[in-house]
């Protein structure tokens, strides 16, 4: 199984990018599981939200928050600490959205950039298009049909260039 840690604050889509990256997925075919759920603390925006996504070839049955992530993707850099190092499993990833790394066992990537370019107020499925360039869970066009078939029609064009833009800066 793997299994994806999403740290961001309220209103910044942790949590949709959980649902998106697990529809995603799916998407692949027959035989693709996944499970995405919240962990909330003050329900607020601006807040603290963590978002878990697992992905599998069966059944995903285990709802409990991830102990041991492949994968944790910071949507805001002010919530990475040092001891996120400790909740990775061995060859796990940080992958945070910031101009700058913050230690050699972590990958950076500059989406606010890319979302002020391109006029998106959230980098979220930026990130999701980070991930999966990096990892190779899913392919753009998975994240192009959970976009087309779980956000509104109107967010559709304006995520999905960003999603590319975003694994086109990556795989450069």
């Amino acid at each position: 199984m793997t299994e994806i840690v999403w740290l961001g604050r309220g209103g910044q889509g942790a949590f949709t990018s959980a649902k998106l990256l697990g529809a995603a997925y799916t998407s692949k075919g027959e035989g693709k599981y996944a499970l995405a759920f919240p962990s909330f603390g003050p329900e607020r925006r601006g807040a603290p939200v963590r978002a878990f996504t697992k992905l599998s070839d069966q059944p995903v049955l285990d709802r409990s928050e991830t102990e041991k992530a492949d994968y944790i993707v910071i949507l805001d850099e002010t919530l990475y600490n040092g001891n996120l190092n400790k909740l990775l499993k061995e060859n796990g990833k940080i992958i945070m959205n910031s101009k700058t790394a913050l230690g050699n066992d972590m990958i950076s990537f500059d989406a606010d950039s890319i979302a002020k370019e391109l006029k998106c107020p959230v980098v979220n499925t930026i990130m999701i298009g980070v991930l999966s360039a990096i990892s190779g869970i899913v392919h753009t066009e998975n994240i192009i049909f959970a976009i087309e078939h779980y956000m509104p029609k109107k967010l559709h064009e304006k995520n999905i260039n960003v999603v590319r833009k975003a694994v086109g800066e990556v795989l450069k």
